[in-house]
């Protein structure tokens, strides 16, 4: 009786908790998409990796979305020489403390951290708040330290915390429908960056699985081979 209590209370904390948590939307991901994931490369190292690094991903990784080597030392090299180096940036830490007052995290796997759509939702989430230093707050993540990067695209949004609604108050240089595409090409490739060589490893499941499908039939047919003649 006393577990069935604590199953009920840890239940019903649980929706409780979840009833203050904003909805997530969905974020448009497919890695098979490899024009989505060439313009969410472009878009992320052209707004992100000014202050957030992806360490653990090199740029020769770029290739296996399409991308040539000429392509990405012409158009993506901006704090780096080679095309094998890392996705580093020149910012220190310490000078990040002190403009940011927090160092921007590392992107590499924040993926799988926070989830796609998490971070759909959190680019979308922007609003204008008078109260915060920058003027800028987001309800996926009340403020938070990082400014609004995009907001020349996307236009400024207002909150209304009943609704949870936001609402258009000045359009940005790309409508919505546009800057859904923009976000979602960034999250897209962020979800490739976290692990990629996951649609390989997806592929070599289902051929692991039909091998051991085909190896489980030619085990029962051993077996009934082998006790056919024991009574």
């Amino acid at each position: 009786m006393k577990n069935f209590i604590a199953f009920l209370l840890i239940l019903f904390s649980a929706h409780t908790f979840s009833a203050d948590v904003v909805k997530l939307d969905r974020a448009p991901v497919d890695l098979s998409d490899k024009d989505s994931l060439q313009r969410g490369a472009r878009n992320f190292i052209n707004y992100c990796l000014n202050c957030h690094s992806a360490s653990y991903m090199r740029y020769n990784q770029l290739l296996d979305i399409g991308l040539s080597e000429e392509v990405i030392k012409n158009n993506l090299l901006f704090t780096a020489n080679k095309v094998g180096e890392n996705m580093t940036i020149a910012m220190a830490n310490k000078d990040a403390e002190a403009w940011f007052g927090h160092a921007p995290p590392n992107l590499s796997v924040t993926a799988r951290s926070r989830g796609a759509d998490w971070i759909y939702s959190y680019l979308r989430g922007y609003y204008r708040d008078k109260t915060r230093d920058l003027g800028w707050n987001n309800k996926v993540y009340p403020n938070s330290a990082m400014p609004h990067i995009l907001w020349q695209l996307q236009g400024e949004n207002s909150y209304d915390m009943d609704s949870g609604e936001l609402t258009l108050i000045k359009a940005g240089t790309l409508s919505v429908k546009e800057y859904d595409q923009f976000v979602g090409d960034i999250t897209n490739f962020m979800v490739y960056l976290s692990e990629p060589h996951q649609e390989k490893r997806k592929k070599l499941g289902y051929y692991v699985i039909a091998f051991l499908l085909v190896l489980l039939v030619l085990t029962v047919f051993l077996k009934r081979e082998y006790w056919k003649n024991i009574k």
